[in-house]
């Protein structure tokens, strides 16, 4: 039995516990794609025809068997997150009531994690967002594409310069993450495709069509890169070949002109 197959066989002993309230059950993540190794935790989304509260969550989850329990994230929000461990194993538990479900199966995140979602127990709701899930409208392409370009630019691209100093290693390497993050929604959207998480970014983005050449590798190389110019400019390139390979629009023309004047200034010319 592979490791996905064991995970996913703890994940259906806790679907299996749930009370009938519990009315959508779904495995996400590594184990839902078959690629679960000795570090992967068990995901699961778990839909309940009403709201909870946090503390309702934690009651479930520990009759489901879940020890060591704890929560993360703002529990202002409907989301309930309850963490706990089953014979050792990791599981993160997401609840959601089914009207909120039901308004957020499409949101950046959770639509890559659900379009690949496995049911462990189901009203049908897993299969209907998943039919919906599998078309990318090219309004909603072009809608992410504007959204991750806006960053780029409205201010001097000599700004840049100011995160290439020695005491800006923090603000630099925000810099240099989010732009990453923005390259790949970019990339995402042109080949039409749900993000998903940034692990296993090699393997993820391999089967794009549509993309900058060695997209994964510049991408740990601007991030490994100790020369705060060079890290900048690599960072910098790859920024200005994923927004040419865009659809023209108002955020992604002005990031097409500023990244280019933001490369002159790196490059010294």
């Amino acid at each position: 039995m592979s490791r996905s197959d064991e995970l996913r066989a703890l994940a259906q002993r806790i679907a299996d516990s749930f009370p009938p309230e519990v009315v959508e059950v779904v495995v996400t993540g590594s184990v839902s794609r078959g690629l679960a190794d000795e570090l992967s935790d068990i995901e699961m989304l778990v839909v309940t025809e009403e709201q909870l509260s946090l503390e309702q969550a934690f009651e479930l989850a520990a009759a489901a068997g879940l020890e060591d329990r704890d929560s993360w994230g703002d529990p202002v929000t409907p989301t309930r997150r309850v963490h706990g461990y089953l014979d050792g194993q990791s599981v993160e538990t997401i609840w959601w009531s089914h009207e909120f479900a039901e308004e957020h199966f499409d949101a950046p995140g959770s639509d890559e994690a659900l379009l690949h979602g496995v049911p462990l127990r189901t009203c049908g709701l897993l299969e209907r967002w998943q039919e919906r899930l599998a078309g990318y409208p090219d309004e909603l392409a072009a809608e992410r594409i504007e959204k991750a370009a806006e960053r780029w630019g409205g201010f001097s691209p000599g700004g840049l310069l100011t995160i290439a100093r020695p005491d800006t290693a923090l603000a630099r390497a925000e810099w240099l993450v989010e732009s990453a993050q923005r390259v790949l929604a970019i990339v995402y959207a042109i080949n039409r495709e749900r993000q998903p998480t940034a692990k296993r970014l090699a393997t993820n983005v391999a089967p794009l069509a549509v993309k900058p050449e060695r997209l994964a590798e510049r991408i740990e190389e601007a991030l490994a890169e100790t020369d705060p110019r060079t890290a900048l400019r690599t960072m910098t390139e790859l920024q200005l070949e994923t927004v040419r390979l865009a659809p023209s629009g108002p955020d992604v023309d002005r990031a097409r002109s500023w990244l280019l004047a933001a490369l002159g200034v790196l490059r010294g010319d």
